[in-house]
């Protein structure tokens, strides 16, 4: 333990701590319950989490609803039901060749007679004995929870959908930026001050929300690649493109290895300077994503072998709150309310 802590403390560089950071569940408290579910949501508000995420993509008659990918073999049971057996395609998206099931070749009466199932069965086999027990839900019904939730807890519950592949959806007709758009406003958000992020991996998509919508906007980013037909991230995690899009957004959500880079073996390496640039340039930064699997974790914080058992992920979320990030996406959002309540 004196080891892992003077590692982490090597690790951390010089900056004033910011309030603490919120807590995003990543997907509702899907370390926990199958993603993207009422009953993951659910849960995750109950932990205390001060914001649920739900990606969202389009249905054939143009429903907002909740999955990680439009592509859903992997978290629905659609392969299942003959009927739907004429549907499987191959499709490109955003370059990559993809065969499966797509939301877009469904109406949303359709997706409803589909159950949901754990994405990461061999990972999470406790989470697949939900499976078969959930309705995939729309985004509407998600904002209801929050809302009821909200009213029963007395606290804030805040939203934080991501468009998922905006510039595929627009591409077939079913652009993503004016439903969302439409269905805040109708719900009564609309402002910087409503407990709302949009986030996506596309600054064009931001770009166009900017001019639907008031509330704010946070511009996703990987330690590889780039949004399509654009530059890459690492160009944007410059000083001069966190300057280029802090005219577009209010924050950046950097995956991990973006402010704490991990070496060939898996072992953790000094922070990058990321966290003080976008700081510098008046940016927000919100992390993905904290999950307490060994698999997940960096080498000096997992606990045996078995890469399903559960490291030491509080001092993970403790070494980024040292950093000075401004909030967390965390499959276990128990865990993260607890460790940044200290």
């Amino acid at each position: 333990m004196f080891k892992t802590l003077l590692t982490l403390a090597a690790l951390a560089v010089t900056a004033p701590l910011a309030a603490k950071p919120i807590v995003i569940a990543h997907r509702g408290a899907s370390g926990e319950r199958p993603e993207h579910t009422i009953a993951s949501y659910t849960l995750a508000i109950a932990q205390g989490a001060d914001f649920i995420e739900p990606d969202l993509v389009s249905t054939k008659d143009g429903i907002l609803v909740a999955r990680h990918e439009n592509e859903i073999s992997g978290t629905t049971d659609v392969a299942d039901h003959p009927a739907f057996k004429d549907r499987k395609a191959t499709k490109t998206i955003d370059g990559e060749k993809i065969s499966g099931w797509f939301t877009e070749d469904f109406t949303l009466a359709e997706l409803k007679t589909l159950r949901a199932k754990e994405r990461l069965p061999m990972l999470r086999p406790d989470n697949a004995k939900f499976d078969g027990q959930f309705q995939i839900p729309t985004f509407q019904e998600i904002i209801d929870l929050a809302k009821a939730k909200a009213q029963e807890t007395g606290r804030r519950i805040g939203l934080y959908p991501e468009t998922k592949h905006p510039s595929y959806f627009q591409s077939i007709g079913l652009a993503l930026e004016e439903p969302l758009a439409a269905i805040l406003k109708t719900n009564g958000y609309e402002d910087k001050d409503d407990p709302v992020f949009i986030q996506s991996f596309e600054l064009a998509n931001l770009k166009q929300l900017r001019e639907l919508t008031g509330v704010r906007l946070i511009f996703l980013m990987s330690g590889e690649g780039g949004p399509p037909g654009d530059k890459s991230y690492a160009a944007y995690a410059s000083p001069a493109g966190l300057a280029e899009v802090a005219h577009y957004v209010d924050g950046i959500g950097p995956g991990k290895e973006m402010i704490v880079p991990r070496g060939p073996l898996g072992g953790s390496k000094p922070a990058t300077s990321l966290v003080a640039d976008a700081h510098a340039a008046g940016l927000q930064v919100h992390v993905w994503t904290f999950r307490a699997e060994n698999y997940f974790l960096p080498l000096e914080l997992r606990k045996g072998v078995n890469p399903r058992a559960r490291g030491d992920l509080a001092a993970e979320l403790k070494q980024f709150a040292a950093l000075g990030v401004d909030g967390v996406f965390s499959d276990f959002p128990a865990i993260a309310v607890a460790t940044l309540a200290e």
